[in-house]
């Protein structure tokens, strides 16, 4: 229970305290939090206000899944811009998943602990046996004290996050640090730090590392001395920053005219771009409500950051370009795309392979060609200088050599660059020509389903056309070979869809199998990567999965590699569609294909390794996501599946969706995997015919799979509902357990029941955090029970189901999912395969 004390002369030491704090010059008033007061995430009064009401201390929801901060924030504005944050300082640097029903704690032997809704701990300050009160001050600092010591036992202001205030002091080995993303507080690549011989500087660390390895500082320069021999970096309480140095003068960031603090509140933030900004923002009703920038450091941070390692102001293989207001804009070259497309400051990779592990380069010297880029530079990526060169041979040199990515001629000089590359930048330079080596268009894999004739049959038909009239004595022969002719042309379609075979009797000697964005690895090195198939991950229909290991770029990595025992017939098919399908899509929440082998009778396709192996050994195991955890494993998947359907340029229906086939990573996001049994479709078609059999696994399967009925994208839909059904009840679609009534056994028909009676509880009985945010779960319910109509007109498509998830579309009342249910009762289910 908190107790209001107006004046602090109540409690002499912590008056003491506050009047040697060399930057405030005012008393601070507060209230007082006694021992045994606590805040639960979600509950209605969740935060602990300082006495003015300036800043308040608590929980902060930041996500609509019931995500929340502990963190103190700006009370009077707006938006309650967050200036602190409780954070882990584990290896990996990840933000606390602070759930609702967590709770913070002023516990009665002196500790503010942070605990789980189970009473895990999350995070803690202070120690046992210390504090007996803590406050929130008027200017933003969250401390904990004790009535028997002058000394306060921690403060917020000693822990900064990206963030500091108005009297408040970085002291030797202070640091600030940047968030990962705008939206994410987890710590990121930029800091502020306090060097012990007295300098303030900015530097990029390596990350993600716990080591705290820092590179070259970008602010001040290198060569500047000016600001050695400080002790302190102080905001003071007019809102200057400046360096206290040791013969008693200080050292301002900023000389800018500051308005009156009575007027505005001030801010500084290493934001999570890397600059440092000092903010204010009017604390008056009238006029406009919103920050805005005082000052900024470094003036050019693309040029700024420099060095020889480190990846820049905006990642590995991009190039920033500064905006008006001095911030860092990334883009990526020609053919390149975002290795996150939620974080242009994450890097760049290539849309195509095209290094020296391809026999290509050697045999196909017209593969690739050379892209301009204007006034774009690397500086730190050269790996080869050569001098009296003029333009055509520094482009010829480039194309030769399998290991140059990017040329850069300037002055007579050739400047060869290989990947990754670092620092880019925009530089204004158009004396310079940039030229990006990328792979032809019309050299990568045909697109099959928007094709056009390749040049052998265009020239073969019109050569018959010519022969035919010559051939003008016989009325037969002109008839076959205009046939002939008619024919090649309208099946140049069908030989690109249906090639089984090597693809252009002019290209025989080649792979049917696309090379233009794989690596081609030999059936010895896989082995050797496998340690001779040792490992094994897993079994499914085509194939046994191993784990292995190769080396690349200096590095090594583990990878997953699907070694096919159907290769003549099935197994032929299912490789071929695989290579083409997955070959071509890049999404977060999709397996990603690295490469394949196609040696002999050997097909092998090589996988990224998922370390946490797939969503139906957490889901039916001892170790069950949590809540969040799993809602966000079904948000993924739905991304992933809209990908599929809608955003590829060649939609595709995975036709077997199941746990089994979701596979999650270190930090579990969810990716689909086995796109084996999709179905490709161009995308002015919407179905594909049950002719070719019935694909996918009991219980998941679509009903019209069993009728004479055509199948088109939804078939996932329905598997993707049963699948949400089993995610946010942690149970098995088709289950039956000792004691359980009939009705239990099959999950869909269990969950309607349980929603039209309004008794969802019973779906969740012994879920805590689920019965805690039932207003959810109903929600996920409704939108698996509309997944899972039997008519498939009635189900939605992925884009409106990931939009029902995350909540930006009301989810109406599903009518009973199998009112439409039309095929044989006596209908007896077939094989599934």
């Amino acid at each position: 229970m908190a107790t209001s004390v107006t004046r602090l002369v109540h409690f002499p030491f912590l008056f003491l305290f506050l009047i040697l704090l060399p930057i405030n010059s005012n008393a601070q008033t507060y209230k007082n939090i006694s021992s045994g007061s606590s805040l639960t995430a979600g509950d209605a009064d969740t935060s602990w206000p300082s006495q003015s009401g300036d800043f308040a201390f608590g929980f902060r929801q930041i996500l609509q899944d019931n995500q929340f901060l502990l963190a103190i924030w700006f009370n009077k504005i707006p938006d309650k811009t967050i200036v602190w944050f409780a954070n882990d300082a584990d290896e990996n640097n990840r933000e606390i998943q602070i759930r609702k029903g967590s709770r913070v704690e002023l516990t009665t032997d002196g500790k503010l602990i942070l605990n789980d809704p189970q009473g895990n701990e999350l995070w803690s300050a202070g120690k046992a046996g210390g504090a007996d009160y803590a406050a929130m001050l008027d200017n933003g600092n969250f401390v904990l004290g004790s009535r028997s010591s002058a000394e306060l036992l921690w403060e917020s202001f000693k822990d900064p996050t990206d963030t500091i205030l108005p009297t408040q002091v970085l002291k030797v080995n202070g640091s600030v640090y940047s968030r990962e993303t705008k939206d994410s507080y987890s710590k990121g690549r930029f800091r502020l730090r306090m060097l012990p011989e007295g300098k303030l500087v900015l530097n990029v660390a390596a990350y993600p590392s716990s080591s705290e390895f820092q590179y070259d500082e970008y602010y001040p320069n290198n060569n500047d001395d000016s600001q050695k021999e400080g002790y302190e970096a102080v905001f003071n309480q007019s809102g200057y920053i400046y360096v206290n140095l040791s013969d008693g003068t200080k050292r301002f960031l900023s000389t800018e005219n500051l308005l009156p603090i009575s007027d505005v509140y001030y801010r500084a933030t290493l934001d999570f771009d890397g600059v440092f900004t000092q903010y204010s923002h009017p604390r008056s009703k009238n006029g406009e409500q919103v920050w805005s920038t005082v000052w900024s450091i470094p003036d050019n941070i693309c040029v700024a950051i420099g060095g020889v390692r480190g990846a820049g102001a905006c990642g590995y293989n991009s190039y920033c370009r500064l905006t008006s207001d001095r911030r860092p804009h990334c883009k990526c070259p020609p053919k390149f795309s975002f290795v996150d497309p939620n974080n242009t400051y994450g890097g760049c990779r290539p849309d195509f392979l095209q290094g020296c592990q391809l026999d290509e380069w050697k045999t196909k010297t017209n593969s690739f060609e050379l892209q301009t880029l204007d006034a774009v530079d690397w500086p730190t990526s050269d790996y080869e200088e050569l001098g009296n060169y003029d333009i055509e041979e520094c482009k010829t040199s480039c194309l030769s050599d399998c290991l140059c990515d990017v040329a850069i001629f300037r002055n007579r000089t050739c400047w060869k660059k290989k990947l990754p590359l670092s620092n880019g930048r925009e530089n204004g330079d158009t004396s310079m020509a940039v030229l990006i080596k990328v792979r032809k268009a019309n050299l990568s894999e045909p697109n099959c389903f928007f094709p056009q004739p390749p040049d052998e049959i265009n020239d073969r038909s019109t050569l018959l056309l010519v022969v035919s009239l010559l051939l003008g004595s016989s009325i037969l022969f002109n008839f076959i070979f205009l046939a002939r002719a008619l024919y090649l042309n309208s099946l140049a379609f069908l030989v690109c869809f249906f090639s089984t075979e090597k693809k252009l009797r002019g290209k025989a000697q080649d792979s049917s199998v696309s090379r233009s964005s794989l690596r081609s690895f030999t059936y010895q090195e896989l082995e050797e990567a496998t340690n001779g198939f040792k490992d094994e991950l897993g079994r499914g229909a085509f194939g046994i999965v191993y784990k292995g290991l190769i080396e690349e770029m200096d590095s090594t990595r583990f990878i997953a590699v699907k070694r096919l025992d159907k290769v003549l017939q099935e197994g032929e098919k299912e490789f071929k569609t695989e290579v083409n399908s997955i070959g071509r899509t890049h999404h977060k929440n999709l397996v990603q294909l690295f490469g394949f082998c196609e040696e002999g009778q050997q097909r092998l396709l090589v996988y990224e390794f998922m370390s946490n192996k797939s969503l139906a050994d957490h889901l039916f195991g001892n170790s069950k996501p949590d809540w969040k955890q799993r809602v966000q494993i079904a948000l993924g998947i739905s991304r992933g599946l809209l990908y599929l359907h809608e955003e590829c340029s060649t939609q595709i229906i995975h036709c077997d969706i199941k746990p089994q086939n979701i596979l999650l990573d270190d930090s579990f996001t969810a990716k689909i995997s086995d796109f084996g049994l999709a179905k490709l479709l161009m995308t002015t078609q919407s179905r594909i015919s049950t002719i070719t059999g019935i694909r996918g696994t009991k219980g998941y399967v679509a009903p019209e799979w069993f009728r004479n009925t055509p199948v088109s994208a939804k078939v996932d839909v329905y598997s993707f509902g049963v699948m949400l059904l089993e995610i946010i009840c942690c149970r098995k679609g088709v289950f039956r357990e000792e004691g359980e009534e009939d009705m239990k056994a099959i999950l869909t028909d269990w969950a309607y029941y349980c929603f039209s009676q309004g008794k969802l509880e019973d779906l969740v009985e012994d879920d805590e955090e689920v019965m805690n945010d039932m207003r959810r779960f109903e929600r996920l319910v409704m939108v698996a029970i509309w997944c899972i109509q039997d008519e498939p007109s009635l189900r939605p498509s992925m884009k409106r189901v990931m939009q029902m998830l995350e909540g930006v579309l009301e989810v109406p009342v599903p009518p009973c999912p199998y009112q439409f249910n039309t095929h044989d009762e006596s209908y007896s289910e077939p094989d599934y395969v």
